[in-house]
């Protein structure tokens, strides 16, 4: 288990997701991940989503904090730069059947609860709103 910072970013009706697929399952997570040493969960949600989306973010504010194979920091943010899809984290560049496949992708939020977007209630807070 291990703390991570993972934005969601909104534009024009849409998420960005990341659409991962692995042997038998396809889901949806947020972008983000793990916190380093000497990091803010802001910064690693930045960072993460640079990874992984190949944009550049500017957290707005705290959207949830959750316990969920560590602690979950997620924030709301909004696209300040870079070009979505062009992410060249490690999950583009040591790929294997076991870790599955990475693809950025706008969903409109309106069928977020119809697919697997982990962590659910994540989506429930945000469909709440």
């Amino acid at each position: 288990m291990r703390n991570r910072g993972a934005t969601i970013i909104i534009e024009n009706g849409r998420v960005a997701l990341i659409k991962r697929t692995k042997p038998h399952v396809t889901y949806y997570v947020f972008p983000g991940g793990g916190i380093e040493e000497g990091e803010t969960p802001e910064e690693a949600a930045i960072r993460e989503t640079h990874e992984e989306l190949g944009v550049l973010v500017r957290i707005q504010r705290t959207f949830k904090v959750l316990e969920y194979n560590g602690r979950q920091h997620f924030f709301f943010a909004d696209i300040i730069g870079g070009k979505f899809g062009t992410g060249t984290g490690e999950e583009y560049s040591h790929t294997s059947v076991q870790r599955g496949k990475y693809e950025p992708i706008w969903i409109d939020i309106k069928e977020l609860s119809s697919l697997d977007v982990r962590p659910k209630v994540i989506v429930d807070n945000l469909l709440a709103e």
